[in-house]
């Protein structure tokens, strides 16, 4: 009975069979009967014998394919000479160069009837050599015969004695090297001229200076390179997986809608106008589906992105995303690739929802960014019943579905829009800040319409079924794929709902109302509470729920359990929604003044110039030092001379009014000027911007 090539199991034949040493006692049909050292006997079938995994023949080579890949790597010359002995061979063994079965008829020499092996292996090296093969003898060819039999022709093969990857180098030099690349590790990477000083160091400290000289720096960074693992050496960049296994990848793979969704936020490659004028490139959060790489949620802020943003992002993808005004009919959700009719009769709000996934979270995948481990984050992820799964550390490719979408976003969307940055500085344009166009809200509109259009009916090369592997799905059909095998459950979210989202903080009602950041929030509904504390709050302060990106009013929960609106006192002249960020940069300009005392000094200088030209001048009975004094010519008004008091007729009433004041002011204006029609007199009134514009 045959269990392998070179195998045979007879009567008489010891295998090893569930680690045990047996006797095979009987061959009958398909059963085999085993007697065991300690006397016992089995009867099993043979297939089960010859797939054990530890059955083997004692005393036979064990089975296993010969490894005829590896002939591919070796050198033409060397596998044709491996094949000419396997010829040689077979003719020494059976008579005929292919072996039994072959046709043709076996020389005289070596006729297996006529002639031993012996004489077959002599005669075999004496053609050899009279062909010119070097160093051939009767010993060669049957070492040759011994290694074919125990390794195939892989055997035929010549081996070389492996060289050392250190070469001749000296075992001194090559301990210190490891002892240096081991200083270095986890440290910030330097130069392999930085480590070989290292390395002269060690061998100072261990040897002796002088005692073991350096090797050259050519022969040095070999040595180096041979000796650093890849991950470690210099010219690598930093911070790389050197401190923990190298882990083989792994794709991430969800099955439904909603079963994993990865976070991110990141800067976007376009420049914007932010609130107070100025170009700023917004940052851009989303929520990809695993399962349909559908974005299903993105949010672009001018700045720091809060956790807010992130909790309001978890109910943004769980609700239906209108269609916007102006938008075509064919970013209806009606003409998508999805069962309209099914999910309409289960979800009323998607008749005027947009062509995009609407997906109930199970986990979410974030990193460990500080929005994302935020308390305020991390209690809405509570609520909605949400589980939060850190991405383990050092290990990118855990989140690699979303990061590989932020490059697609700015390579398909972002270089179309004016004030794009490029992906790098070599790549900018020089004047990228005159180039923006769009407000942050203006291109949030422009990447949600983006994202309907484009994205969402784009072939996606990670959505293909293991049937047709060539066919690449986009994100809207996987999604109505997996609605027929998963379903579609509709969560209903209120404003209520987005109001607890919000952050929470503590404040106490006093009789001005709620003070925040230097602004004041009040209303009648706080009447009946100012003054006294929280019943509900340890500390005796309310809860109060605000949104960063529109202050103008907050929302503070009252003993009724409610959440109730308390406008910003100053909220009827705001009409746009005013956020934290255009808060904090009017407190920076007014803050930006160096010197505070000066500019109050040069305040106080200013309105003195004020008063003293608006204060009447002086008559003839004033004190010589006050007539003495020079008014100045800003003020319109010049020194007193004999010619004045005669037209004046020395009048000190007259002299006191502030009519013949200003009279007598442009007088002397149109005497220094040469007029010779004397102005209207002037008069202190109220500014007029329309007639100061006529002068400009």
């Amino acid at each position: 009975m045959a269990a392998a090539s070179g195998r045979q199991v007879k009567l008489g034949a010891y295998v090893t069979f569930q680690g045990c040493t047996w006797q095979v006692a009987a061959v009958a049909g398909a059963s085999v009967t085993l007697v065991g050292e300690d006397g016992q006997t089995a009867s099993v079938l043979a297939s089960l014998l010859f797939a054990d995994p530890g059955f083997t023949v004692v005393g036979s080579p064990s089975a296993g394919v010969r490894q005829w890949g590896l002939l591919e790597s070796v050198p033409a010359r060397e596998r044709e000479r491996a094949l000419a002995w396997q010829r040689h061979i077979r003719e020494i063994e059976t008579g005929l160069p292919d072996g039994l079965g072959s046709a043709g008829m076996p020389r005289p020499e070596y006729d297996p009837q006529r002639t031993s092996m012996a004489e077959r292996e002599q005669a075999k090296a004496d053609e050899l050599t009279r062909l010119g093969w070097p160093r051939v003898s009767r010993a060669t060819v049957r070492r040759m015969r011994a290694r074919y039999h125990g390794q195939g022709l892989w055997g035929l093969i010549p081996r070389r004695k492996p060289s050392s990857a250190t070469g001749q180098a000296d075992e001194r030099v090559v301990a210190a090297v490891l002892e240096a690349l081991r200083r270095q590790r986890g440290r910030s990477k330097g130069t392999l001229k930085g480590l070989r000083e290292l390395t002269g160091h060690i061998l100072a400290d261990t040897h002796g200076p002088g005692t073991v000289a350096l090797p050259a720096p050519s022969t040095f960074n070999r040595l180096a390179r041979v000796l650093a693992d890849p991950l470690e050496h210099p010219g690598r960049p930093a911070r790389t997986a050197t401190a923990a296994p190298v882990r083989p990848f792994t794709p991430t793979v969800a099955l439904r809608p909603g079963e994993l969704v990865q976070i991110d936020t990141t800067r976007l490659d376009v420049m914007a106008i932010g609130e107070d004028g100025r170009a700023v490139r917004p940052e851009l959060t989303i929520a990809l589906d695993v399962a349909t790489r559908s974005v299903v949620a993105a949010v672009l802020r001018e700045e720091g992105t809060k956790a807010v943003d992130a909790a309001l992002l978890l109910a943004e993808m769980a609700v239906p995303h209108p269609v916007r005004p102006g938008w075509g009919e064919q970013l209806r959700l009606a003409h998508a690739a999805v069962p309209y009719d099914r999910l309409l009769a289960l979800d009323g709000r998607l008749q005027s929802a947009a062509a995009r996934p609407v997906v109930v979270p199970e986990t979410i995948v974030i990193d460990r960014g500080a929005i994302f481990v935020s308390a305020a984050f991390l209690a809405a992820c509570e609520t909605l019943g949400v589980s939060v799964q850190p991405a383990p550390p050092r290990s990118p490719a855990a989140k690699g579905a979303v990061e590989r979408t932020f490059k697609s976003i700015n390579s398909l969307f972002a270089q179309h829009v004016a004030g794009y940055t490029g992906p790098h500085v070599l790549a900018r344009g020089e004047a990228v800040q005159d180039e923006a166009r769009f407000t942050v809200a203006q291109l949030q509109e422009l990447l949600d319409e983006w994202i309907t259009a484009c994205w969402q009916h784009r072939p996606h090369d990670g959505l293909r079924h293991p049937l047709l592997p060539k066919k690449a799905l986009a994100p809207n059909e996987m999604w109505g794929a997996l609605l027929g095998a998963c379903g579609y459950v509709p969560w209903p979210l209120g404003g209520t709902d987005y109001l607890e989202l919000l952050p929470v903080r503590f404040h106490p009602v006093t009789g001005r109302g709620i003070r925040i950041n230097h602004r004041t929030y009040d209303h009648a509904v706080l009447n009946e509470h100012r003054g006294r504390p929280c019943p509900a709050s340890p500390g005796g302060r309310w809860e109060i729920h605000l949104n960063p990106h529109d202050v103008r009013q907050i929302y503070i929960r009252l003993p009724d359990g409610h959440l109730h609106e308390i406008p910003w006192i100053h909220r009827d002249h705001v009409h746009a929604p005013m956020g934290e960020t255009a808060w904090r940069h009017i407190r920076a300009a007014l803050g930006r003044r160096t010197d505070r005392e000066k500019h109050e000094v040069a305040l106080a200088e200013a309105a003195d110039q004020v008063l003293r030209r608006a204060r009447p001048l002086p008559g003839p009975g004033a004190p010589a030092a006050a007539t003495g004094r020079q008014v100045p010519a800003a003020g319109g008004a010049g020194p007193q001379t004999a010619g004045d008091d005669a037209q004046t007729g020395g009048r000190e009433d007259a002299e006191d009014s502030l009519d013949a004041v200003d009279a007598r002011t442009h007088v002397d204006d149109d005497s220094q000027t040469g007029g010779d029609e004397p102005p209207a007199p002037a008069r202190f009134a109220l500014y007029d911007a329309f007639e100061e514009a006529e002068h400009w």
